[in-house]
């Protein structure tokens, strides 16, 4: 039990970590969660409701980049939530064996956007999308997609998550102006958002493995405040192009463990 508590505490610092810094905490949480014995649905949701301490632990050391912020940021977690809490009810309706099924390709899908957003591919996009903006007709529809889109991550995040971190950063990246810290930051926000508005639902309405939330919480609120400030002094692409080799392998044992 002992062990079991230090290991979820450690996968979530290294989650909180990995959410704030590459927007992939669960590429670390839920397999955790998975090796302690706890069913897959079961992990996703109790991941979900961890993953409400990166936030807590992230949003007061990003204060500096939120600053001028909030209004924006007010009306694109708005547009997460609809979507988080459409996401979340799928969960609870979809059976267990097509969430074991779906799980391989969603991991499988943020390493490769992983890889993708480290390899300068993202700024190119985004250049090309930024000097659309200019013209008034464009700029409606780019924005108009970019809203869109942002609900669409929003369920993702609601059902299961993983890389729903990238995608935010890649829209943000598009239609913000700021630095990646900023829009790094409000992409937090959003999260914490989502995540919260998924707990709620969860808790009238599914199993939550609370012995296993505690550990891994603490270890994301330490990893959450952590992130933001790592973010500030250093380069990234490494350790994104770690993670997604990491996410290769864990899809694979996934997909072995769910087909064959």
């Amino acid at each position: 039990m002992i062990l079991h508590f230090l290991f979820l505490f450690v996968a979530g610092i290294a989650g909180g970590l990995l959410a704030t810094i590459a927007g992939l905490a669960s590429i670390a949480t839920y397999p955790a969660l998975l090796i302690v014995g706890i069913p897959p649905v079961v992990a996703n949701v109790s991941n979900t409701v961890s993953l409400i301490s990166t936030g807590i632990g992230a949003i007061p050391s990003s204060l500096k980049e939120l600053h001028g912020q909030w209004h924006r940021v007010l009306g694109y977690t708005t547009l997460a939530v609809i979507g988080s809490l459409v996401g979340s009810s799928l969960l609870l309706v979809a059976p267990a064996a097509t969430f074991e099924k779906i799980v391989p390709f969603f991991i499988l899908s943020a390493g490769i956007m992983l890889i993708s957003s480290g390899r300068g591919t993202e700024s190119k996009t985004s250049a090309k999308l930024k000097e659309h903006i200019k013209n008034p007709k464009k700029d409606h529809w780019i924005k108009l997609a970019s809203y869109t889109g942002i609900v669409f991550v929003g369920a993702y995040l609601g059902y299961f998550g993983a890389a729903g971190g990238v995608v935010l950063l890649a829209i943000l990246g598009i239609i913000t102006h700021e630095s990646f810290a900023e829009y790094n930051a409000v992409k937090n926000v959003i999260a914490f958002a989502c995540n919260i508005a998924a707990t709620l639902l969860f808790i009238f309405n599914a199993t939550i493995a609370w012995a296993a939330v505690v550990p891994l919480g603490l270890g994301l609120l330490i990893g959450g405040y952590s992130g933001p400030i790592i973010v500030r002094h250093i380069n990234v692409k490494v350790l994104r192009t770690i993670i997604a080799i990491a996410s290769f392998a864990l899809a694979g044992q996934l997909f072995f463990k769910a087909y064959l």
